[in-house]
């Protein structure tokens, strides 16, 4: 089973960083295939914690091959940022490929975020102000600079004009800023090639080879399900496909290659940035999820907003994605809760919707139906087999998985990467 493309079921910061890393030992590559550096993975492994943003979790793993695909847009300079901080903690990260297909940050892509989140005021999107929108919306828009181009002075300079011939119109007549310098530019992604070159590779063909000697190759999501451009609660989404059919156009790979789709899901629910959140909790038990699960955002330090367990998305997640199996993570957060609410369905003006609403407009007026499960007190972070759980505990995860579509294989019960419950190998 040489193929598994690994998502988030719910708005992101799930802990598929964890659960990457827990496969690491087995897998020969790991594959971000989308996304950029506006989203990050914590894992903890031992006493040392590791904040990734832009490379792929398997970095932190002997042995394994780590990739950067063409579906990916780079910040050079936060790609070197991150190699460095690593390499002088003793991480190995020579054996990093980065697609020549990917797509490129530009400097102006940055202050066009910034300016433009802030030009729409109270309808902002909730951006990182990273510029991963506008490198996308330049790679749709055909304008875009790809990592292959850094080694053509003369097509990267022609390239960067082009993009910057409207843009500088649009930054010095509408938003009353200065204008970028094409020459800045150049200059600044030139001096990344050298460096870069050793890195730059063909993935598409180096990972159809690898799947022929049935090596295992592991396809890392960024974002989640619910901020997918096509499928998530839009506007308030990524510009990348964040689903598992992104692993297919974001690394180069046919879809009948893939084996198994992994799907990552908390606990409970939560989200950062601006959009509909039926479950949110906006009082004193929100605030205890938030402060109890360490709900900031590995990224921006933002607080992420806090939610019980939302089975209408759980459900939604596994027909989107094809989930053949779910990991659930910080089931320990929910240790010492009395009650444990989790959303069932939603009431849309009095209709009862088991399944997503089909408008953006119903799920933005979508009330949670709750069912009740009993908690515990126990301290669960000790515990590696799923029959020493507290009954409650075990409970509550199998009437999780009965609602939401898939098995739940592992449960996460503590940060670190062996503080995991395994319920089915995800490799068979």
């Amino acid at each position: 089973m040489p193929a598994i493309v690994l998502v988030g079921a719910q708005w992101g910061d799930e802990g598929k960083g964890k659960a990457t890393d827990a496969l690491g030992a087995r897998v020969d590559y790991v594959v971000k295939f989308n996304g950029g550096n506006n989203a990050g993975h914590t894992v903890v492994v031992g006493d040392e914690k590791y904040a990734l943003h832009l490379l792929p979790s398997g970095i932190l793993t002997p042995g394994v091959t780590p990739v950067i695909g063409n579906g990916v847009v780079v910040d050079l300079g936060v790609l070197w940022q991150e190699i460095d901080a690593l390499s002088a903690r003793g991480v190995d990260c020579s054996k990093l490929l980065v697609s020549a297909s990917a797509h490129v940050i530009a400097p102006y892509h940055q202050v066009l975020d910034k300016v433009t989140e802030r030009f729409l005021g109270k309808r902002k999107i909730g951006t990182t102000g990273r510029g991963i929108g506008p490198a996308y919306a330049d790679k749709i828009n055909r304008v875009g600079v790809r990592i292959q181009d850094l080694f053509d002075e003369s097509i990267l300079r022609q390239k960067v004009e082009g993009a910057l011939d409207q843009k500088n119109h649009l930054l010095v007549k509408v938003y009353n800023r200065r204008a970028v310098a094409v020459e800045e530019v150049v200059e600044t992604l030139l001096g990344y090639a050298e460096r870069l070159r050793p890195m730059v590779a063909d993935v598409s063909l180096e990972l159809s080879r690898a799947l022929d000697r049935d090596e295992i190759v592991l396809f890392e999501g960024g974002q989640a399900t619910l901020l997918d451009i096509d499928h998530g609660t839009y506007p308030f989404v990524t510009s990348s496909n964040a689903t598992a059919a992104g692993a297919c156009t974001g690394a180069g790979i046919p879809p009948n290659r893939i084996d198994r789709i992994v799907a990552v899901v908390k606990a409970y629910t939560t989200r950062v940035g601006e959009g509909p959140f039926p479950t949110e909790l906006l009082d004193a038990d929100g605030e205890k999820l938030r402060q109890d699960g360490g709900e900031f955002g590995t990224t921006t330090g933002r607080p992420r907003r806090t939610g019980w367990y939302d089975a209408v998305i759980s459900r939604y997640a596994a027909r989107i994605n094809g989930v053949t199996d779910f990991v659930l993570t910080k089931l320990d957060t929910l240790t010492g809760w009395e009650r444990i609410p989790v959303c069932v369905a939603y009431d849309v003006d009095g209709v009862r919707h088991e399944e997503m609403p089909m408008s953006q407009s119903d799920f933005h007026h979508a009330r949670p139906v709750y069912e009740f499960f009993d908690g515990w007190t126990e301290d669960i972070s000790g515990v590696r087999s799923f029959a020493d759980l507290p009954k409650n505990a075990q409970s509550y995860v199998e009437a999780l998985e009965a609602m939401s579509g898939a098995r739940i294989s592992a449960v996460g019960v503590g940060p670190d990467r062996e503080q995991t419950v395994v319920r089915h190998d995800l490799l068979s």
